[in-house]
């Protein structure tokens, strides 16, 4: 996957989640999607090489990073809990949704039970 079509791919699954908001708070060079106020992903060019940054749960961001040279810690983030995606042979449609949905999770249940848009135990994993 290449790295336009990891933004767009990106961007169009954090803007079917519910309650997700798209922000600019650092400038034109950077979108920002939120959740009832809180980052779930950010997304920018790192010289010249477009990046999602993502929310990740600790154990599973190592393993992530172990098994893709394309998934790195989080760019200016957390890097125990963020992790940035650039695009390449590693990456693919159904990788870069599944980890958009799962910061959007992650996020989710961190608020307070009356904010919560959907339940992050349930939402968007098989039934």
């Amino acid at each position: 996957m290449n790295g336009m079509t990891l933004h767009r791919t990106a961007a169009d699954r954090a803007e079917e989640l519910p309650g997700s908001s798209l922000e600019h708070p650092f400038g034109p060079d950077w979108e920002v999607f939120k959740v009832r106020g809180k980052v779930f992903m950010l997304m920018t060019e790192v010289p010249g090489r477009p990046v999602v940054i993502l929310k990740s749960d600790p154990g599973e961001a190592h393993a992530l990073r172990e098994e893709n040279e394309e998934i790195t810690p989080g760019y200016h983030m957390n890097k125990k809990h963020w992790i940035t995606l650039e695009g390449g042979d590693g990456i693919d449609t159904g990788l870069v949704k599944e980890l958009v949905t799962e910061s959007y999770r992650l996020v989710v249940g961190h608020l307070p039970k009356s904010e919560q848009p959907v339940d992050p135990r349930t939402y968007g994993r098989p039934a």
